[in-house]
C-alpha cells in the first residue's frame, strides 16, 4: 500500500513486532500497511466518528486482514483494553486534542512503549504534556507536504532510553550564537528540530511570524491598556523568532 511521506514516516517510526493502536484512523490505511509489511503482529484501529469508522472497517475487510487488525468504534483510548498494545500512534488532530485523549486514557499507557504522535497544531502543547507525564521526545521531524507543514513527535517512557538524554538534558537553557533558548522556547520550537533546521523549519516559523504580525496590525486598532501589552509580548516573540532563524542555518531537504 502506497502511504502518504505523512504517515511513511510514522510507519518507519513504529518498531518492528509492534502491536499498534491507531487512534482517530480514518480509512485505516496506516494500520493496514503496518500489518500488510510485517512490521505489526496485529493492530486496533480506533475511530469516534461513524463514516470513518465504516471506511476502516471496509478497507480492513478488502485488505482481508480482519483476523489482525480490529476496528473499533469509541472516544480516544476507551476503544483498548489496558496491556493490549505497545505503541500507540496519532495523526492529523490538534497538539491539545491529542494531549487530551492521552490524558484521558492514562491507565492504558502502562504498556505502552512508544508514541508517534503528528499534531497539526499546538505542538508545543503536546511537547509540555510529554514533559510532565514522564514521557521522553527521543525524535521530531517536520516535513512539507500538499502545501502543509507537519511535525511527527516519537516519544517513550523516560528511563527506557539507552540514549543519553534525559528530558532535564532535553529542555536545559541554551544558548546559540548568544541567543538564550529557554525551556519555553525549547517546547515551542522544538529540541530536536532546533538542532538540525531544514528550510521547512525556517518556512514554518516565517509563516508563524506573518501570523504574529497579523495579530500585531489587528490589536494596534485597539484602545485597550491590555493589547498594548499584548502587542509588546507578540513583538518580543518576533524578535526572538527572527534572531532565531537568523542563527540557523537552512539546508536543503
Amino acid at each position: 500500500m502506497k502511504l502518504s511521506n505523512r504517515l511513511q514516516l510514522i510507519l518507519d517510526h513504529i518498531p518492528p513486532g509492534s502491536r499498534l493502536a491507531d487512534i482517530g484512523s480514518d480509512h485505516a490505511l496506516l494500520p493496514t500497511a503496518a500489518v500488510q509489511s510485517g512490521i505489526c503482529v496485529s493492530a486496533v484501529a480506533g475511530e469516534v466518528n461513524v463514516g470513518p469508522y465504516q471506511a476502516a472497517a471496509k478497507q480492513v475487510r478488502e485488505a482481508g486482514l480482519t483476523e489482525t487488525i480490529t476496528v473499533r468504534r469509541g472516544d480516544g483510548l476507551e476503544v483498548l483494553e489496558p496491556g493490549e498494545v505497545d505503541v500507540i500512534t496519532i495523526a492529523g488532530m490538534g497538539g491539545g486534542l491529542i494531549a487530551s485523549i492521552l490524558d484521558r486514557g492514562m491507565d492504558k499507557l502502562s504498556s505502552v512503549s512508544r508514541l508517534v504522535l503528528q499534531p497539526n497544531v499546538g505542538e508545543d502543547t503536546l511537547r509540555k504534556w510529554l514533559l510532565e507525564h514522564g514521557w521522553l521526545l527521543i525524535n521530531e521531524y517536520i516535513l512539507e507536504e500538499d502545501g502543509k507543514i507537519y511535525e511527527v513527535l516519537i516519544a517513550i517512557p523516560e528511563g527506557k532510553s539507552d540514549l543519553d538524554i534525559t528530558n532535564e538534558t532535553l529542555y536545559k537553557e541554551r544558548s546559540l550564537d548568544g541567543i538564550v533558548l529557554s525551556p519555553k522556547w525549547l517546547l515551542r520550537l522544538g529540541p530536536w528540530l532546533i538542532q538540525r533546521p531544514t528550510s521547512v523549519f525556517h518556512a514554518k516559523w516565517r509563516s508563524e511570524v506573518d501570523k504574529l504580525n497579523s495579530i500585531l496590525r489587528s490589536l494596534s486598532k485597539s484602545e485597550l491598556a491590555s493589547a498594548e501589552e499584548k502587542s509588546e509580548e507578540i513583538k518580543a516573540d518576533i524578535k526572538h523568532i527572527q534572531e532565531v532563524l537568523a542563527c540557523l542555518p537552512k539546508d536543503k531537504l
